[in-house]
C-alpha cells in the first residue's frame, strides 16, 4: 500500500534551544502565569456562594458534575452558601493561567478549583491552595492509590482527585476481521511488536478508508508530552525526572532509550501523517472516519465512539507498555471566606456514591469501590443521560428517542458501568505513571515539546543529540 507522504519542514536545533532558553527565562519571571483574570473569569463571587473553577464537563451540557453540584445544593434546603459552578474557556493551558490569574490578583474569586493533576505542585507552592485535613476525604482508603499520590505535595494532601484518566488503546475489530485476522479480539495486554505486525499486515490487506496503522496525539502542546512519557517509561524500567521534591534526576542515558523509543513508535510508517498536527478531537474524528485501525485516547472517547460503532466493531484494550495518569483534583484556595463549606462540598463531589456516578457518566473514577460494588449509586436525574452519535462530537451529550427512551448504546455490565470499566479501566490507572511532579511543570512541558520537535518535522538529530539537549534544558531549568 502507498501511503501520503508527509511533507517534513526542518526547524534548525539552534531555534530550538533558543526557544528553550526563552521559555526558562519566562519562568524565571513568572511569565507563564500572567497576572489578569483572562476573558473567562466570572464576576467576583457573591458571599452567599461558593464557586467552583473547572474546565468543560466532557459530558455535555448540564453534565454529570453540574447535576452533582446541583444534588449538593439541594441537598442543603434553605442553608447558605449554594455552590456555583464556572466553566472556563479554552485549552487545558489557557485554562491554568486563567485559575492563576484570578487566584493571584484578586480579579475573580474562587472557592474551589479543579486542577489538573499536575497542576498541583504550582498551586501548592505559590501557596493558591491550602492543606486539607482527612475529614475532606471520604475513606481515604478506597481511592485508587496511583490517583491519590496525585493530591499530594511535600507530603501533605492539597486536594482530593475528581475524576481520573489514563491512556487506553481503541481499535476496530471489524477492520482486523476484513483483513483477515483469525482472533480480532485482542482481549488482555497487546505489545508495540504485535502492533506492529498486525499493522503491517493491514497494509498488504487494507480495508477501503484505511490510510495507516494508528493515530495520536503529537501536535506541539501537552499531548506530545504525554505520549513522550508513555514512551519513555517503556523503554527505562522505573522511569523518572524528577524526585518526590520536584528536583531533576534524569541522565542522558535514559532520556536516549526514551528518545528511541518515541521514535519507533511514532515512525511514519505505522502512524498516520495527520498524528503529528493532531490533539484529541483530530485523532478521535480520523478514527471515526476509519483512517486507523488503533487510536491512543482517554477514556472519555468511550461513550462517543461506542455510539457510532457496535461491540462487533470496536475494542479497548490497556495501552501497550506504561500509560500516563491524568485527570483533576479539587483543591480550596486559599482566599475562599467558606473554607469549611468548600471542603465540605469536596467531599460530597468526591465521595463514593458521586465517584460510581461520574463513572457511570463516561469519567474515570477515583474509587476502587466505583468498579467493584454494585450499590445503586441513586445519580441524580437517574442514570447518565444517552449520547450523541455524530462524528464530531468528543464528548457525551444528553440525547434521547421521540419517546423519551434513552439511545445510549454504551455497552455495560449488569450494574450499569461501562462494560470495560472493571477489567480494562481500572487496571490501568493502578499501573499507570505520573508525569513529572514539580511546580514548575509548565516550563518542562513546554522544552519538551520543544526539543523533541525534531523527531516530527524531519531533522537530522540523533536520539543522543536529542537527549542531550534535553538533559542540558532541564538542567537548566530545574533545580537539581
Amino acid at each position: 500500500m502507498q501511503r501520503g507522504g508527509r511533507v517534513r519542514v526542518h526547524r534548525r536545533t539552534g531555534a530550538v534551544l533558543v526557544a528553550i532558553a526563552l521559555l526558562v527565562l519566562a519562568a524565571c519571571t513568572g511569565g507563564t502565569g500572567g497576572t489578569g483574570g483572562g476573558p473567562g473569569s466570572p464576576a467576583p463571587g457573591a458571599d452567599d456562594e461558593i464557586v467552583v473553577a473547572s474546565g468543560r464537563d466532557v459530558t455535555g451540557k448540564n453534565g454529570i458534575r453540574q447535576r452533582l453540584i446541583d444534588a449538593w445544593n439541594a441537598g442543603r434546603g434553605h442553608s447558605e452558601p449554594k455552590a456555583r459552578l464556572v466553566e472556563l474557556p479554552g485549552s487545558a493551558d489557557e485554562q491554568r493561567s486563567q485559575m492563576l490569574g484570578a487566584l493571584q490578583s484578586g480579579s475573580s474569586r474562587y472557592d474551589v478549583v479543579n486542577l489538573d493533576v499536575t497542576w498541583i505542585p504550582e498551586f501548592a507552592e505559590a501557596g493558591l491552595i491550602q492543606p486539607l485535613d482527612d475529614t475532606a476525604v471520604e475513606e481515604p482508603g478506597d481511592l485508587i492509590p496511583s490517583v491519590a499520590a496525585t493530591a499530594e505535595w511535600r507530603d501533605k494532601r492539597y486536594a482530593v482527585p475528581f475524576n481520573s484518566d489514563v491512556g487506553l488503546l481503541y481499535y476496530r475489530r471489524d477492520y482486523l476481521a476484513a483483513a483477515g485476522v483469525q482472533d480480532p479480539d485482542l482481549s488482555g495486554h497487546v505489545t508495540w511488536v504485535q502492533l506492529r505486525k498486525l499493522i503491517n499486515h493491514l497494509d498488504r490487506h487494507p480495508p477501503q478508508g484505511y490510510e495507516s496503522g494508528w493515530t495520536t496525539q503529537l501536535d506541539s502542546y501537552e499531548g506530545r508530552t504525554v505520549n513522550a512519557i508513555e514512551a519513555f517509561a517503556s523503554a527505562v524500567e522505573d522511569f523518572a525526572l524528577t524526585d518526590p521534591d520536584g528536583r531533576y534526576v534524569g541522565s542522558e542515558q535514559d532520556l536516549e532509550s526514551g528518545v528511541s523509543e518515541l521514535r519507533q513508535r511514532t515512525d511514519p510508517a505505522y502512524t498516520l501523517d495527520r498524528a503529528y498536527r493532531s490533539a484529541e478531537q483530530d485523532t478521535l474524528s480520523d478514527f471515526q472516519d476509519g483512517r486507523t485501525v488503533f487510536l491512543r485516547h482517554w477514556p472519555s472517547a468511550y461513550v462517543p465512539l461506542y455510539q457510532r460503532f457496535s461491540k462487533a466493531q470496536l475494542g479497548v484494550v490497556p495501552l501497550p507498555g506504561a500509560a500516563v495518569l491524568g485527570g483533576q483534583n479539587l483543591a480550596v484556595t486559599l482566599s475562599s471566606p467558606h473554607p469549611d463549606e468548600a471542603a465540605d462540598l469536596i467531599r460530597y463531589l468526591t465521595g463514593q456514591d458521586s465517584e460510581r456516578c461520574l463513572l457511570e457518566a463516561g469519567f474515570a473514577a477515583t474509587r476502587i469501590s466505583a468498579y467493584t460494588t454494585n450499590d445503586d449509586p441513586n445519580c441524580p436525574d437517574g442514570k447518565p443521560p444517552a449520547t450523541s452519535a455524530s462524528a464530531s462530537q468528543s464528548a457525551a451529550s444528553p440525547s434521547a428517542s421521540a419517546s423519551g427512551e434513552s439511545t445510549d448504546r454504551t455497552p455495560r455490565d449488569a450494574a450499569g458501568r461501562p462494560l470495560y470499566a472493571q477489567d480494562v479501566l481500572l487496571p490501568a490507572l493502578k499501573g499507570a505513571v505520573r508525569r513529572p511532579s514539580t511546580p514548575l511543570y509548565g516550563t518542562f512541558t513546554q522544552i519538551l515539546t520543544a526539543t523533541l520537535q525534531p523527531l516530527f518535522d524531519g531533522g537530522s538529530e540523533s536520539d543522543a543529540q536529542l537527549a542531550g539537549q534535553l538533559d542540558q534544558a532541564l538542567r537548566q531549568a530545574l533545580p537539581h
